[in-house]
């Protein structure tokens, strides 16, 4: 069993282009014995933002604390603290911090390809 406090983890800066003022936090990975999916822990500041992407893989997301907007290829829809989302592979994505405070959320992504 592994056991930290999140604050513990590095807080990382994504190497995906387009990310503003986006920390990442890799909180569960195969170095932890996990060997199907990762737990990350994304951390934008005020008017940050994740890039606009797609990748061949799902995601699931809770968002701990903050609220945003969520880009998609459909448009633009507001979120906020307890709201998840499923976002299935391939579908352009983007979240944007549009809050006062700093907006945190939990996403789970299997293991690209494998690895």
């Amino acid at each position: 069993m592994k056991h930290v406090h999140y604050e513990d983890v590095k807080a990382e800066i994504p190497e995906e282009k387009g990310a503003i003022e986006t920390k990442i936090r890799w909180l569960v990975t195969k170095n932890d014995g996990a060997e199907h999916f990762a737990m990350r822990l994304f951390e934008i500041e005020p008017g940050g933002n994740t890039p606009w992407h797609r990748h061949n893989w799902e995601h699931e997301m809770f968002i701990l604390e903050g609220t945003g907007v969520a880009v998609s290829e459909n448009g633009e829809e507001e979120f906020k603290e307890g709201d998840v989302f499923f976002i299935p592979p391939m579908e352009w994505h983007q979240f944007k911090n549009t809050g006062k405070n700093k907006l945190k959320f939990l996403c789970l992504v299997p293991y690209k390809d494998g690895k």
